[in-house]
């Protein structure tokens, strides 16, 4: 397990300090429930600097590939993660309250000790799509051995079944 990189978030900012590294997918917990597969690792880099409007923001870069399982087919859909985003650090809950009124703006409520690693599974976690499936007719569900393409365009009568055992003699 890699260590966790907890900072002073403001600390962080003013000092105008970088990280990078890279954590393993097996390690990011919430993450498991969307994913067909857990190896490979994810890339990240996350800078502290103030905005153009002197407020204090982190800058995050998450990068990797992978394999998330298709809502449809449960089989594996490689996804590419390619996430650059800027998160402003509010200082108090009031002005958490205001930046959550704009749209445009992603904000975080600047505690003493925030957990890198915690984030960087959000970020991930809210960028992928609400029903992950492979595009229309890619799909392995439609090549299954259990399922013959013939019988979706031809259903049989549900009732036929009942019907041959009402003939049958007794």
């Amino acid at each position: 397990m890699s260590v966790r990189f907890v900072i002073d978030p403001l600390d962080f900012v003013r000092k105008t300090e970088v990280h990078h590294g890279r954590i393993p997918l097996a390690e990011f917990s919430r993450l498991q429930d969307f994913l067909h597969e857990n190896h490979g690792e994810i890339g990240y880099q996350v800078s502290g600097f103030i905005d153009q409007d002197d407020k204090p923001r982190l800058r995050m870069k998450i990068t990797g590939e992978i394999q998330l399982c298709c809502q449809r087919c449960l089989g594996g859909l490689m996804h590419r993660i390619d996430i650059d985003t800027s998160l402003l650090l509010a200082k108090t809950e009031r002005e958490l309250i205001l930046a959550d009124e704009d749209n445009s703006v992603d904000a975080i409520l600047a505690t003493a000790e925030i957990n890198v690693f915690d984030l960087i599974e959000e970020e991930i976690i809210l960028s992928l799509s609400i029903s992950v499936r492979h595009s229309e007719g890619k799909c392995d569900v439609h090549q299954s051995e259990y399922c013959d393409p013939t019988e979706i365009a031809n259903p049989k009568n549900p009732f036929a079944v009942l019907d041959a055992l009402k003939k049958k003699p007794h």
